[in-house]
């Protein structure tokens, strides 16, 4: 070793970088493209049988990487445990067909961003129609110069005309059912009814209900009503895993609950405060997940 402390300086500095070593640190992983690349078996094995087509599948969630801001820095765990599920139910994990939505969440638990599933409102009707007892499904939105007119009870009444021009601002929202054996069931909901369910959303403010509102505001009523119906079992598991966080990206982990995560808005901070808590700066202005009391009752 050199007793000239200028050598010893300028060995330092032109020495290469090196990496901290973290006991039990992982190898590095490869980014979202090289996963999702990775993941192009599992995703045809995952597939339903009336679906075969798993490049357009994995060529949708590469676009969605562009596309939606910060979904790339999302955890694959998360990514892969959301489009596994897109892939298991048989729908498109990408805004273009409204079937299913993966939107990026800041998780202070985590500290990381990770991805929550959306099913849009063209992926409820899509797996309704899966079930062998369907026969109709339809929603529709009823403004103030429309002719409306329900009831509930032992005699149900749901009359909808709309008015030829001028409709005016939206009132409700409603959804009707009918099933093979005759059956039928409806669910009426006001705008206020709608915006209570999307307050309590933790993407309320931006994902499908800031660009299709309209769409999430009637697949809300579906929702509503599907709890009136017998369900396939896809369409129990999309129901069940709604706005939830999938971390395992094994077949087995469609069957298991999802973990809710409530999110907030985190406010950007004004000249004269500090910056959020535990929230780094690139992420202010982004939703900031906390774990909720209960899991959520389906609404």
């Amino acid at each position: 070793m050199s007793t000239n402390l200028a050598e010893r300086v300028a060995n330092r500095r032109n020495a290469p970088a090196r990496q901290p070593a973290h006991r039990g640190a992982a190898a590095p992983q490869p980014n979202l493209v090289q996963f999702v690349q990775s993941m192009r078996g599992e995703i045809a094995r995952a597939l339903p049988a009336h679906v075969a087509n798993p490049e357009r599948i994995a060529r949708i969630a590469l676009t969605e990487l562009r596309r939606v801001e910060h979904l790339a820095e999302c955890t694959q765990e998360s990514f892969g445990g959301a489009l596994m599920t897109c892939a298991q139910l048989g729908l498109e994990p990408g805004g273009a067909l409204g079937e299913a939505y993966l939107l990026p969440f800041w998780s202070k638990k985590a500290r990381a961003y990770e991805v929550q599933l959306v099913i849009g409102y063209q992926g409820m009707i899509r797996l309704f129609w899966q079930h062998p007892a369907a026969a109709g499904l339809a929603a529709h939105t009823v403004h103030e110069n429309d002719e409306f007119e329900f009831e509930y009870g032992l005699t149900p009444v749901l009359k909808h005309k709309p008015a030829r021009t001028d409709r005016g601002r939206p009132t409700d929202y409603y959804a009707v059912a009918t099933m093979a054996n005759g059956g039928s069931a409806f669910v009426v909901l006001s705008v206020e009814d709608v915006e209570a369910i999307r307050q309590r959303s933790k993407a309320k403010d931006f994902g499908p209900w800031a660009t299709d509102y309209d769409a999430m505001a009637k697949k809300t009523a579906i929702r509503q009503l599907f709890k009136l119906l017998p369900k396939s079992s896809e369409l129990a598991r999309a129901v069940a895993h709604d706005e939830g966080v999938r971390r395992d990206t094994s077949p087995e982990g469609l069957d298991a609950p999802p973990e809710y995560i409530e999110g907030e808005v985190v406010e950007q901070p004004s000249a004269e405060q500090s910056s959020v808590e535990d929230v780094p700066a690139e992420f202010a202005g982004w939703p900031e997940a906390a774990e909720p009391a209960a899991a959520p009752d389906g609404s």
